[in-house]
C-alpha cells in the first residue's frame, strides 16, 4: 500500500508495473515534476504540501493510488475501454473510415526510447497479430507484441486536455513530459 511517508522514488520502485498510472494520477494532481527526477527524494506528503495540497486532499489523492494498485490487469491481451472505443468509432464516422481497425505500436523516440503511436488501419499486415476488444480490431505488429501487452488505451477528456492515453505495465521508466517511455 502506498502511504504518505513514501518516497515519489520508492513508489515507483515498488511498483514499476502500475509506474504510468501512478505517474499520470500524482500528475492530474498537480505534482508536475513527478516524472523529471527532480524531487522523487521527497516524500508523497512534503511534495504534496509543497505544492500546495491540503491533508484531505493527499488523504483522496493516496486512496485514489491505492485503488489504482488495486485494478486487476489482464497481461495476456491489450484492451481498449468502452469509452475510448465508442470514441474511436466516432472518429471513424467522421472520417469515412467505418469499419477500420486501430493500429496500436511504438517507435524509437523521446528522451527515454520509445514512444507510443495509434492510427488508422484499413486491414491488417501478414506481420500483424488482431486482438478484438470492445469490438474494435486492434492490429499489432508482432516484433511489439511482447512489450504491448497487458496495455490498456483508454480516452480522457478533462481539464488537462483530452486524447488517447495508454497504460503500458511493462514501461520501467518515462521521461517527465510522459512522451516517451523505457523497458
Amino acid at each position: 500500500m502506498i502511504h504518505k511517508e513514501m518516497t515519489i522514488d520508492d513508489i515507483f520502485k515498488v511498483y514499476p508495473h502500475k509506474s504510468q498510472k501512478l505517474a499520470q494520477e500524482m500528475t492530474n494532481a498537480g505534482l508536475h515534476c513527478v516524472g523529471c527526477s527532480a524531487s522523487t527524494w521527497e516524500t508523497l506528503e512534503a511534495g504534496s504540501l509543497g505544492h500546495g495540497m491540503e491533508s484531505d486532499e493527499l488523504d483522496a489523492l493516496i486512496g485514489r493510488l491505492n485503488s489504482i494498485l488495486a485494478e486487476e490487469e489482464d497481461l495476456t491481451t491489450i484492451t481498449i475501454t468502452k469509452r475510448a472505443a465508442k470514441k474511436f468509432l466516432s472518429i471513424l464516422a467522421e472520417d469515412g473510415k467505418t469499419g477500420w481497425g486501430l493500429r496500436f505500436g511504438e517507435k524509437a523516440a523521446g528522451c527515454s526510447g520509445f514512444e507510443f503511436f495509434l492510427d488508422f488501419s484499413e486491414k491488417a499486415k501478414p506481420e500483424d497479430t488482431v486482438i478484438e476488444s470492445n469490438g474494435i480490431a486492434i492490429h499489432v505488429h508482432n516484433k511489439s507484441l511482447k512489450r504491448l501487452m497487458g496495455s490498456v488505451i483508454d480516452y480522457v477528456d478533462g481539464l488537462n486536455g483530452a486524447g488517447f492515453k495508454i497504460s503500458n505495465p511493462n514501461v520501467k521508466s518515462a521521461c517527465g513530459c510522459g512522451n516517451s517511455h523505457g523497458y
